[in-house]
């Protein structure tokens, strides 16, 4: 009696995965190739020296041949950013899907998480290839360009909802947008670091919200002030009004509640100013 065949560990975990459409299986197996090339990769250039490591060693120590590598990859320093391609379709994914009524700043806060989301799902990699960003200079380049990239589609997100062409006075819209794009990016690279250098320790999702709620107060109230609406006003998200000692606030269902929060903060702190005046 002949004896089934012996699946490969490789194998088994293509076999495993979620039934779905042709294209998301085809992704699925991309972005796990990627992974395995880019693991290969980082394990050779810790043990031997980037400048030492080959592509034709990645390539075999991830068990594929030149070609494939090549397929996925242009270069050896490309090689241990596996993820980057694919959290930026993420990242334009919610703003392609915001919801109207948001603050397009509060839309790219949103959207930079799920680079945060790509780096906190895996620590230990993640602190290791920091490591190795530190030490190699061409893998630090391949790293800002790679950033660099999410700052362009920020920057493009915001600019799209404003006229980058209106500079007249009173309108500084252009230049507010543009500027609160690189200090998003900025905010969250800081905190990254920040994480990275702890070991990975942490609740990094509370530190970015601290630093995101930094930047809406710098530059989430200037952004839309002197623009004229073309259309009738948009429910505020939330609105307060004072009965005596006590601060009666209402708001929307769909409102994001870090605006309910900040509508809350100024009125009270609104209220103590009046009565130290």
């Amino acid at each position: 009696m002949s004896q089934p065949a012996k699946t490969s560990p490789r194998a088994a975990a293509t076999s495993d995965a979620p039934e779905g459409t042709a294209g998301t299986k085809a992704a699925a197996q991309r972005l796990k190739m990627r992974r395995e090339l880019a693991a290969a990769a980082m394990e050779l250039f810790a043990t031997k020296g980037y400048e030492a490591t080959t592509v034709d060693e990645i390539a075999a120590t991830a068990g594929v041949a030149r070609r494939t590598f090549f397929r996925h990859f242009r270069s050896k320093e490309e090689a241990i950013f596996p993820d980057h391609d694919d959290t930026l379709t993420r990242a334009e994914a919610v703003l392609d899907v915001a919801p109207a009524h948001e603050h397009p700043l509060d839309t790219v806060c949103r959207g930079i998480k799920e680079v945060m989301k790509m780096y906190a799902a895996s620590p230990a990699v993640s602190v290791e290839r920091y490591r190795l960003t530190r030490e190699v200079p061409a893998l630090r380049e391949r790293e800002i360009a790679s950033v660099a990239r999410y700052e362009r589609l920020f920057t493009r997100y915001l600019l799209a909802h404003f006229d980058e062409q209106d500079h007249h006075d009173g309108n500084d819209d252009p230049l507010l947008a543009e500027v609160a794009a690189s200090a998003v990016v900025t905010a969250h690279n800081h905190v990254l670091r920040r994480w990275l250098r702890a070991g990975g320790q942490g609740d990094v999702e509370a530190q970015l919200d601290h630093a995101f709620s930094i930047v809406r107060k710098t530059f989430g109230s200037g952004i839309g002030a002197g623009r004229t609406a073309a259309g009738p006003p948009a429910a505020p998200a939330a609105a307060v009004r004072a009965q005596g000692e006590v601060l009666v606030a209402v708001a929307r269902t769909d409102a994001p509640l870090d605006e309910v929060m900040r509508t809350i903060e100024e009125a009270l702190r609104n209220k103590q100013d009046s009565k130290q005046q």
